[in-house]
């Protein structure tokens, strides 16, 4: 028993990390691509590119639950604006503007404080010593990274255009995470997903085909596309995946701490693939960072 319990646990940190490291690619596919693909255009090919994907595996749920799906409704359109549609399309708009360890310091960092925040206000719940903390840890590690470790810069600092589209997307991501809290129960997690990805690529749809008539033609190259696979196949269906399995084998409270590698992986590939520089003051406010969040989801005994 205590072999198969300790097997459990090796599968979900294995999970757990493949998801983090799946997710950390989306900051620097949206930055390497960022000059060959308008931002509206990538996140319709990646969101319709995982709807295909996934509906042969999550259509015979959809059949069984279509009923619940159509009374939710409403529901399930305010999720797919708000994490699918609105977030990853103001992190592709971000990647022409800012760089990718921006992206996912920011990015990664500021929706979980908005997310604690809207939690507190809307859905009531208390905010813990730890929480509290814990997030005035990460908002100083977000500090340390705009300052470059140079606090003097802080009077005259200002947001950069991509690091504002940044923290958009990260507002949006956070809305998104309340709402998830009330998927109903009776909708399963892959026609969840199926269901979100759809109607987000629909949404996506309209501007895509403005985005085709103002931006520069796309030129689909070997690299282009092995991207849109990538995020489709990858960092939408992929990762999702892997993290759900996760919960179920470590539980949610465990597997959550789990997403403060985004930004770590983030930041090193940002360096080895796309030459990015990485200063100290990006090691140390990703370790702040990840110590704040890492405090934010302890529990009071």
């Amino acid at each position: 028993m205590q072999a198969l319990r300790n097997n459990h646990t090796i599968q979900g940190i294995v999970l757990a990390i493949a998801a983090t490291l799946l997710w950390s690619g989306n900051f620097i596919i949206s930055r390497a691509v960022s000059h060959d693909i308008g931002p509206v255009s990538l996140a319709f090919y990646r969101w319709f590119t995982a709807t295909l994907i996934i509906a042969p595996f999550a259509f015979k749920k959809f059949q069984q639950e279509k009923k619940l799906v159509s009374a939710n409704i409403q529901y399930l359109f305010w999720v797919a604006l708000t994490g699918i549609a609105l977030f990853n399309t103001f992190v592709y708009i971000a990647g022409r503007t800012t760089s990718a360890i921006n992206m996912a310091l920011i990015g990664t960092t500021s929706s979980p404080i908005f997310a604690t925040i809207m939690a507190v206000l809307f859905l009531k719940e208390q905010l813990t010593k730890f929480r509290l903390i814990g997030m005035l840890i990460c908002i100083a590690g977000i500090l340390l990274l705009i300052s470059n470790g140079e606090w003097s810069k802080l009077a005259a600092f200002h947001f950069s255009q991509g690091d504002l589209w940044i923290l958009e997307g990260a507002f949006a991501f956070a809305i998104y995470n309340i709402l998830v809290r009330k998927k109903p129960a009776g909708i399963s997690a892959m026609n969840f997903l199926m269901v979100i990805f759809f109607i987000g690529s629909v949404l996506l749809f309209p501007f895509y085909l403005k985005e085709l008539l103002i931006d520069t033609p796309t030129h689909f190259t070997p690299t282009l596309i092995g991207s849109i696979i990538y995020l489709g196949a990858g960092t939408s269906v992929t990762a999702f995946l892997c993290w759900n399995l996760s919960i179920q084998k470590l539980g949610a409270s465990r597997t959550v701490l789990f997403g403060n590698l985004i930004p770590v992986f983030s930041i090193f590939e940002a360096v080895l693939i796309l030459g990015e520089k990485m200063s100290s003051a990006h090691i140390f406010s990703s370790l702040i960072v990840i110590a704040g969040l890492t405090i934010a989801n302890l529990k009071s005994k």
